[in-house]
């Protein structure tokens, strides 16, 4: 049990690093020390190193998403799921007093390094958002071509509202694309 609470902790400073400073500012060191484990372990726990602990990173963060988005698309719809994600990257960017955002993007912003397999996680990490949010449009009404755009906008905003927030130093940036955003999506489903 104590391995597998130390290799998910490590996971999830990774991932916390990651949307902090980005993949190249950060070490395995650093991401070791920032976990509270000792730096064996990483590369007991990740023998492909840096790549491997990021790829698992994005996919944590993704699933992290994907738990959030599903609990309320499947329940309430798409209103109740842009909140949702609205809500969970509110969480992120004020808990961290604007020093944290998403991993994902964080991957994804960066020049691939020569394997690109974080790049690919990243990827599918916003494959899995758009669809979800897509095939909850559809369900409510939406054409299969503006639940995707939709889905696609939602998606797109939030990311680089969150980023826009970190540089601002406010939420109210957020606060305003989330508006935007669900007039966009009652425009669609209704």
């Amino acid at each position: 049990m104590a391995k597998s609470t130390a290799r998910d902790q490590l996971v999830a400073g990774a991932a916390d690093m990651l949307g902090r400073r980005g993949l190249r500012a950060t070490s395995v060191r650093e991401l070791a020390k920032h976990s509270g484990a000792p730096l064996g372990s990483t590369y007991h726990y990740f023998p492909g190193g840096k790549s491997q602990l990021a790829v698992e990173a994005v996919e944590f963060a993704d699933a992290l998403t994907i738990r959030v988005l599903a609990r309320e698309l499947d329940s309430s719809g798409p209103v109740a799921g842009l909140r949702s994600f609205v809500e969970m990257w509110r969480d992120v960017v004020v808990t961290s007093d604007f020093r944290a955002g998403c991993p994902v993007l964080a991957v994804s912003v960066e020049e691939p390094g020569e394997d690109d397999a974080p790049l690919r996680a990243a990827e599918l990490a916003f494959e899995h958002w758009t669809d979800m949010l897509a095939e909850s449009l559809r369900a409510h009404g939406a054409s299969d071509a503006d639940a995707v755009q939709t889905a696609t906008l939602i998606v797109a905003a939030i990311e680089g509202t969150v980023a826009m927030c970190r540089a601002q130093r406010s939420i109210a940036a957020l606060d305003r694309t989330a508006d935007a955003l669900e007039r966009v999506v009652r425009a669609v489903i209704d």
